[in-house]
């Protein structure tokens, strides 16, 4: 769930979904090929697990492909009601050009509203989770964290000391350039 939060991109089969958060709305876009009705029923499965998975709510655009046909939209409307029964929204149904509109109740940032504001601090707190998941895996006395240099200064003295008290090891901070941010890592490595 976090590498598609951090790349706002979901696959479904034959295709993916790109989720685009803006001031006033998300913006859902499928991006597949085939036959247009089938990509759009296709994507929805998609479409609700992000809906969920990022917390999405407020004004949000879904851009299926255009439907000529009003018979293939209404079954795209109506296969879309289904996926989302259980939330809470209203729905436009699907004009000549493929777009839905939903809104829904809107209580705090998604978490793809967390990334583009906070991208550095989301991937600061993934890189310490990581190293908690490491700790659990073998019988190193030391836990090696792998970050970009841009993680560095966010990772500070208190956060790599609570790290080691919940761990119960030994923290060593690696700098690594070559990592993107959102790729830091951890290992157990023997003192």
């Amino acid at each position: 769930m976090w590498q598609a939060a951090s790349s706002a991109s979901l696959d479904f089969p034959g295709g993916e979904i790109l989720v685009s958060v803006t001031p006033a709305m998300t913006v859902i876009d499928i991006d597949s090929i085939g036959s247009p009705r089938d990509v759009a029923l296709a994507a929805i499965p998609a479409i609700a697990r992000a809906l969920a998975w990022f917390d999405i709510a407020g004004n949000i655009g879904i851009d299926f492909p255009t439907l000529p046909a009003k018979a293939d939209r209404r079954l795209v409307d109506e296969a879309l009601g289904a996926a989302l029964g259980a939330f809470a929204h209203e729905r436009t149904a699907m004009n000549g050009f493929g777009f839905v509109q939903l809104v829904a109740r809107l209580s705090g940032p998604s978490l793809l509203h967390r990334f583009a504001q906070h991208r550095l601090g989301m991937a600061t707190r993934m890189a310490l989770r990581r190293a908690e998941l490491a700790a659990d895996d073998g019988a190193g006395r030391v836990l090696q964290l792998a970050v970009h240099p841009a993680l560095k200064a966010r990772l500070t003295q208190p956060w790599l000391d609570d790290l080691a008290r919940r761990t119960g090891r030994l923290v060593e901070l690696a700098i690594d350039p070559t990592l993107a941010i959102e790729a830091a890592h951890a290992q157990l490595v023997t003192a």
